[in-house]
């Protein structure tokens, strides 16, 4: 599996940057349980839940930095 492309996710509307934001995080939130009882099977998906984290959290920061207004 691949990781995430940042080009796809500038891609996306705000309200389905917001949904990932959330649906990432509880997606982080069950990989850290899951390996709290040892049923963590591809502990690569970390990393790649991270990036995509982090990708979508850098695209909603960039779109909130460009529409306020200059000072």
């Amino acid at each position: 599996m691949a990781l995430p492309d940042i080009a796809e996710t500038r891609k996306l509307s705000d309200t389905e940057i917001n949904e990932q934001i959330s649906g990432t995080r509880r997606e982080l939130f069950d990989l850290r349980f899951q390996q709290a009882t040892s049923r963590l099977e591809n502990p690569h998906r970390f990393r790649h839940a991270r990036v995509k984290l982090a990708q979508l959290l850098t695209v909603q920061q960039e779109r909130e930095r460009s529409a306020a207004p200059a000072n």
